[in-house]
């Protein structure tokens, strides 16, 4: 027999066991196999195949659950202004929903596949010999694989299990696409422009006060909303508007600020405003160290230099935070030159494009 210069055989050598291995190592056959009380009892089968339905039936109920949550209990006063018209309790209630509806549906079919494969399908072990490949051989096979694999699933006599288990599979999934579909809008051109515009006053989120440039101290941040937002209603968008423009205001030194040249008017003694949507997924920004001037998302820890044009230096966010252009009007009171210059929010693919758009606009 030829081999390697080590004594290892051939790949292509046969290795074959000697008559007397064979005798002295017998192949023990498989292992008795008990019969399960669904497999000699048909009412234990019955009961089984009920449970299984009724799971499937639970995750049917929860993607129900879910779209009712998702479509039903608006956050914007549609459905339970006259019961509810607290917005934030709507908000939980919806959440609530969601949350339980996917817990559901999710858990349903898997706890229903798991209970069906013990207790109705065939649990016994099988020997397939090896045999010669062969095409046309092949495909009968696959062929007789798929029709055991139907047969000995029961799904074709047992149609209560196959009519659940399809509604629970056409349904889980279209509540994930549906959550996808909110990450963010289809035409991400509304991102391009919020409630900002020349002269509009920055006031106070949540109160609406109007903001001195005065009273803005060092080291003080306000979150700050355009005065154009308090006249519209939760019924019209309030909420999706205020996402797009709500801001951080803050005061450093003037001389501890890096202003780009085309910027130098941006801020106002020091007093400087930057979008307060992260631009990695959207995520509020809610941390300002004041020693460094870091701004941090809470979600992911993107961290951004206030001092430096709000510049990515830590984190997932690939771009800065959007800078809102400020001055003072003839009273005193801090207003916007005019609105973003670039998208606000997660850097879509479309970013590039929109600021292109946005600076033919201008």
């Amino acid at each position: 027999m030829a081999s390697h210069r080590d004594g290892a055989p051939e790949p292509s050598d046969a290795v074959t066991t000697s008559q007397q291995e064979q005798e002295q190592f017998p192949n023990p056959g498989l292992p008795h196999h008990p019969p399960r009380l669904t497999d000699v009892d048909p009412r234990r089968a019955k009961k089984a195949e009920r449970q299984v339905a009724w799971l499937f039936v639970l995750s049917i109920l929860g993607s129900i659950l879910f779209f009712i949550g998702f479509f039903a209990v608006r956050v914007d006063g549609d459905f339970y202004d006259v019961m509810n018209p607290d917005p934030t309790s709507q908000l939980r209630l919806q959440n609530f929903l969601l949350g339980l509806g996917v817990t559901f549906a999710m858990f349903g079919i898997g706890i229903g596949i798991v209970h069906w494969a013990r207790t109705l399908m065939p649990d016994h072990e099988l020997v397939e010999m090896r045999h010669e490949v062969s095409a046309e051989e092949d495909r009968a096979d696959a062929q007789e694989i798929v029709e055991t694999v139907l047969d000995e699933s029961g799904i074709k006599r047992r149609p209560l299990i196959r009519n659940t288990l399809i509604g629970a599979i056409i349904l889980a999934p279209l509540s994930f696409i549906t959550l996808f579909r909110e990450l963010g809008p289809i035409d991400t051109r509304v991102l391009s422009h919020t409630m900002w515009d020349e002269g509009i006053r920055l006031v106070r989120d949540p109160s609406g006060t109007p903001i001195r440039a005065a009273d803005v101290t060092l080291g003080s941040t306000y979150h700050v909303l355009p005065e154009n937002l308090l006249e519209v209603s939760h019924q019209d968008g309030y909420l999706e508007e205020k996402a797009k423009a709500v801001v951080l205001l803050m005061r450093l030194k003037p001389e501890e600020l890096n202003v780009s040249a085309d910027r130098e008017d941006w801020n106002y003694d020091g007093i400087i405003a930057y979008s307060k949507v992260c631009t990695h997924v959207g995520c509020p920004i809610a941390l300002y160290e004041q020693r460094t001037h870091h701004l941090l998302c809470p979600c992911h820890q993107s961290t951004f230099d206030a001092a430096n044009e709000c510049a990515v230096i830590f984190g997932p966010a690939a771009h800065p935070l959007p800078q809102l252009p400020i001055t003072v009007d003839s009273d005193g009171y801090l207003i916007a030159r005019s609105d973003f210059h670039e998208p606000v929010g997660p850097a879509y693919w479309e970013r590039g494009r929109q600021k292109k758009e946005m600076a033919s606009e201008a």
